[in-house]
């Protein structure tokens, strides 16, 4: 299985906390969704599932086109939701709420084991359907991918923010085994470079 974050857009780049507010890809974006569909279309996916949010959708649009799969979509799979923080900046959230700042907790919003629980089980209804040998890939969203990876690897919740986050239309991959699942990558697919998403700030790289 591939998880896939989408590509960036200018939320993104405006350090917007995005949630579930519906923001399309901007011109970088879908250049490194075209980038990273040429890649990823090299796996040989058999399926393609979404977040139903247009930037996951038209991110699995482009590796859709070049293997010639249908992407489907799971509401599940959408990001967390970020309640009065969405279309704040990261700037705005420190300053009007430094206690919930914090603990990355929005007034409003989901939490961590909220979000973890359903892209989980979201990706274990999807594994189900595969045909064995088959590769899943998960278009989904920065917080999103990092709490369901949590959940899925069995980590503890102490320990999730050893997950660091992932870049715009990087991926993790993992495979299933007898003892249950296994990280293979996380946010492959770029050089380190700083990560801007919904995720809480600790889970980024340091910038070099």
């Amino acid at each position: 299985m591939v998880f896939w974050r989408h590509g960036q857009t200018l939320w993104n780049v405006e350090q917007r906390f995005q949630g579930h507010t519906d923001i399309p890809l901007d011109e970088t974006g879908v250049a490194q969704a075209e980038r990273a569909a040429s890649l990823l279309a090299s796996l040989r996916p058999s399926l393609i599932v979404s977040s139903h949010l247009r930037r996951a959708q038209d991110t699995a649009a482009a590796l859709g086109t070049l293997a010639g799969l249908d992407v489907l979509v799971d509401k599940d799979l959408r990001e967390r939701g970020g309640g009065e923080w969405e279309g704040l900046t990261r700037a705005e959230i420190a300053a009007g709420w430094p206690v919930q700042y914090a603990e990355w907790e929005a007034p409003g919003g989901e939490t961590v084991t909220d979000v973890a629980d359903r892209v989980a089980a979201a990706t274990r209804r999807w594994v189900s359907r595969l045909e064995e040998g088959g590769l899943l890939v998960v278009a989904s969203h920065g917080a999103a991918i990092r709490l369901g990876l949590a959940r899925l690897l069995g980590l503890p919740e102490e320990l999730w923010p050893i997950l660091g986050g992932l870049g715009n239309c990087s991926w993790s991959v993992l495979q299933e085994g007898r003892k249950g699942w296994r990280l293979l990558e996380h946010n492959a697919g770029t050089l380190p470079e700083p990560v801007n998403s919904d995720d809480r700030p600790d889970s980024a790289p340091a910038a070099v």
